[in-house]
C-alpha cells in the first residue's frame, strides 16, 4: 500500500515536453510507481483534468537569510517551487564568516527584530542552523566569490596573489566537503568587480574538478567600461578554459544602448554550445530588476574598502560630484528617475514605494543627490525599470534559459513581510505560466515545465529531483494552467500566487487545495543524490 497516490493526471515528467496519462504511487518520500494500474493508498488525490509536474526548481535565489528569520517563508512554495539554490551573485552572506562579515550579517538580520545567535562561521554551521528549524522547501547552497574574496583579501581593489588564490581555493574545497553544490560570482558588485578573469579561472577549475555549477552575475549588463557583450564573452571563456558548466545569471539587456539586442545574447550562448561548451542561463519574466542602492547607483571605484570608506569619499566635495556624475548615468539606464523605485529602506519606511523623482522633490535636490543621501542614511534597495519587453520575450523563448526568480522566499505576515520588494519573490513561476505561456503563447506548457524542472536539475547536477521517475524524491505540483494567477505587484508585492491545487514535497502534502498546510517538509540538500 502506498502512502499517497495521484490518479488520472496529465503527467509532464520533466524529461521532455511531452505528457502521459498516469497514476503515481508514493511511499515515504519517493515515487515508487508510475503507470495505469489502480492503486491502494492511505490517501489519494484525484488529478483528473489537472496537470501533474515535478516541483519547480529555482536556480537563482537570495534566500540565504530567509529561513533563519522565518522557516515558514512560503512565497515560493505556493507558486510550486520545491527547491531553491541560494548564494547567488557572489553573495553567500551567511558563510564563510569573519569577524567583520559576522557583524554585517548581524546588521542585516537586525532589521527583522528577531533574536538569532550567529554561532557558526562556515557552511556546515549555517546549513545545520537552517536544518534545525526545518525550512518550508528544499534548499541548497553555493559559495559566493564576493564573500570569499572579502574573507581572504578584504574589500581592496587589488589583484589576487597566488597565495590569495590558494587560500580561496582551500576554502572552496572545505566548503565542498560541507555540502555546497555550486560557486557563484557577482563580477558587477564589489569586491568581485576587482577580480581579473585569471583569478576566476583558477578558482573555477576547482569547481569543475568537483562537477559543480558555476553561476555568474556577469561583469556588466549594460554600457559600463567592460560592456554587456564582453561580459558574456568572459563567462564563455571561463567555460572554455575550465570545462565547467557555466550558468549566466538573469540573462538581460539593460539600458537604451542595448535594448532590442537580447537575441544576440542567445546567439552567443548557441555558438558556445556549438563549440562543445556547456553554457546556459536563466531569466525572471519582468522588465524591472532589483538590487541594493550601492549596487545600482554607485561606481565600482567608490565602493572600495566597504561602506565606511564610501561614506568618507562622499564627504569630499570633488569625489561626491564625481560619484553623482556616474550615478546620473545609471539612473538614465533605468528609464530615468521615475524608473527607480525605493523597495526597502528600513530607516524611513514611508519612502518605500516612492520613485527617485518623487524622493528628490521631497529632499529638494536632484535625483542623483537623493540617491546619495539615501545611502548616507542607510543601505537599502531599488526596483529598477531596466529592460524592454521585446528582449524579455525573445529570451523567454530560448531552450537554454531556465526560469529563476533572483528573489527571496518571503511571507505575507511577520518579519519577512516588510518593505516593497520585487514581486518576483511571490510570482516568478506564476507569471511565466500565466503571461508567457497562457496569454502570449510564446512557450508551450510542456516546454515551460521542463525549463522549470528537468533543465535546472540538469544544470545543477541533481540526480533524484526535477523529474517524475521511479526512485526519485516525490516533489510534485498539481494544477490547471487556466487557474494560475499572480497577485503580487510592485505597489503591493506581498500577495501569494494562486492556482496550485497541491504541492507535494518529499512525499508530504505541503499545499492542499491552494493553501499551505501546517507542516514544514523541506530539507537542506548537501549532495546531488539527496
Amino acid at each position: 500500500m502506498f502512502d499517497l497516490t495521484i490518479n488520472n493526471g496529465k503527467v509532464f515528467t520533466g524529461k521532455s515536453s511531452e505528457s502521459i496519462k498516469a497514476n503515481i504511487g508514493i511511499k515515504n518520500d519517493k515515487i515508487q510507481y508510475i503507470g495505469s494500474e489502480k492503486l491502494q493508498s492511505k490517501k489519494s488525490i484525484d488529478a483528473r483534468d489537472y496537470l501533474v509536474s515535478p516541483g519547480f526548481i529555482d536556480l537563482h535565489t537570495h534566500s540565504d537569510i530567509s529561513f533563519l528569520v522565518d522557516p515558514d517563508a512560503d512565497s515560493k512554495l505556493t507558486q510550486g517551487v520545491t527547491f531553491e539554490l541560494m548564494g547567488n551573485c557572489g553573495m553567500s552572506f551567511c558563510a564563510p564568516l569573519s569577524a567583520s562579515s559576522s557583524q554585517t550579517l548581524k546588521d542585516r538580520i537586525a532589521k527583522y527584530n528577531i533574536e538569532l545567535d550567529i554561532d557558526w562561521n562556515d557552511f556546515e554551521g549555517w546549513l545545520n542552523k537552517i536544518s534545525e528549524n526545518v525550512p518550508s522547501l528544499n534548499v541548497a547552497a553555493q559559495l559566493g566569490h564576493g564573500i570569499l574574496r572579502a574573507h581572504v583579501m578584504g574589500m581592496k581593489s587589488v589583484s589576487a596573489t597566488p597565495d590569495d588564490i590558494n587560500k580561496m581555493g582551500n576554502i572552496i574545497r572545505s566548503s565542498i566537503d560541507q555540502g555546497i553544490l555550486g560557486f557563484s560570482t557577482g563580477l558587477w558588485y564589489a569586491p568581485g568587480s576587482y577580480s581579473h578573469t585569471e583569478e576566476i579561472v583558477e578558482l573555477t577549475k576547482i569547481v569543475a574538478e568537483n562537477d559543480l555549477l558555476y553561476s555568474s552575475h556577469i561583469r556588466s549588463e549594460s554600457d559600463d567600461a567592460s560592456g554587456l557583450f564582453p561580459a558574456h564573452a568572459e563567462a564563455i571563456e571561463i567555460a572554455r578554459r575550465t570545462g565547467c558548466r557555466v550558468q549566466i545569471s538573469h540573462v538581460k539587456a539593460v539600458g537604451p544602448k542595448f535594448w532590442g539586442r537580447g537575441r544576440e545574447l542567445l546567439e552567443g550562448i548557441q555558438r558556445a554550445n556549438d563549440e562543445g561548451l556547456d553554457v546556459a542561463g536563466d531569466q525572471y519574466p519582468y522588465v524591472w530588476s532589483s538590487t541594493p542602492i550601492s549596487g545600482c547607483m554607485f561606481p565600482r571605484w567608490s565602493l572600495e574598502g566597504g561602506r565606511k570608506k564610501t561614506l568618507e569619499r562622499l564627504k569630499d566635495e570633488r569625489m561626491r560630484e564625481e560619484i553623482k556624475k556616474e550615478t546620473r548615468n545609471y539612473i538614465n539606464r533605468f528609464h530615468g528617475a521615475e524608473g527607480c523605485v525605493l523597495a526597502e529602506f528600513s530607516k524611513n519606511t514611508e519612502l518605500e514605494g516612492s520613485n527617485l523623482l518623487e524622493i528628490s522633490k521631497k529632499f529638494s535636490c536632484t535625483p542623483e543627490e537623493a540617491a546619495v543621501r539615501l545611502y548616507e542614511t542607510s543601505e537599502g534597495s531599488f526596483v529598477l525599470h531596466s529592460m524592454e519587453e521585446q528582449d524579455l520575450e525573445e529570451i523567454a523563448k530560448s531552450d537554454y534559459i531556465s526560469i529563476a526568480s533572483d528573489g527571496n522566499s518571503l511571507r505575507s505576515t511577520g518579519p519577512l513581510s516588510s518593505g516593497k520588494p520585487h514581486p518576483r519573490s511571490y510570482a516568478t513561476n506564476t507569471r511565466f505560466l500565466e503571461n508567457i505561456v497562457r496569454e502570449k503563447k510564446l512557450v508551450s506548457i510542456g516546454k515551460a515545465i521542463w525549463r522549470m524542472t528537468g533543465l535546472p536539475a540538469q544544470r545543477l547536477g541533481l540526480k533524484n529531483r526535477g523529474s517524475i521517475e521511479i526512485g526519485n524524491y516525490a516533489d510534485l505540483n498539481i494544477f490547471k494552467i487556466n487557474e494560475i494567477k499572480e497577485h503580487a505587484s510592485y505597489i503591493d508585492p506581498h500577495k501569494y500566487s494562486t492556482g496550485m491545487k497541491n504541492v507535494i514535497l518529499n512525499g508530504k502534502i505541503a499545499v492542499e487545495n491552494g493553501v499551505k498546510t501546517k507542516g514544514r517538509y523541506g530539507r537542506v540538500i548537501r549532495s546531488f543524490q539527496e
